[in-house]
């Protein structure tokens, strides 16, 4: 039983979660021969003041990268 969980920064669409799910799901099927009825794909949004990058919160980092 295939686990994924994909974690992304929160403002994903639902179409955009639909395709990923969809894509990864077909992507273990093709690769490593998985039902798709055994696959499990969770999605996590986290808030970008809850996700550290390059030693900053990612919403700060942001900011800085439009300054």
């Amino acid at each position: 039983m295939p686990y994924v969980n994909i974690q992304v920064t929160a403002g994903v669409t639902r179409a955009q979660k639909a395709q990923l799910v969809r894509e990864v799901t077909d992507a273990l099927v093709r690769v490593l021969g998985k039902k798709p009825e055994h696959t499990h794909v969770v999605i996590q949004e986290i808030d970008e003041e809850n996700w550290g990058y390059a030693g900053m919160l990612t919403d700060d980092w942001r900011r800085q990268q439009g300054s």
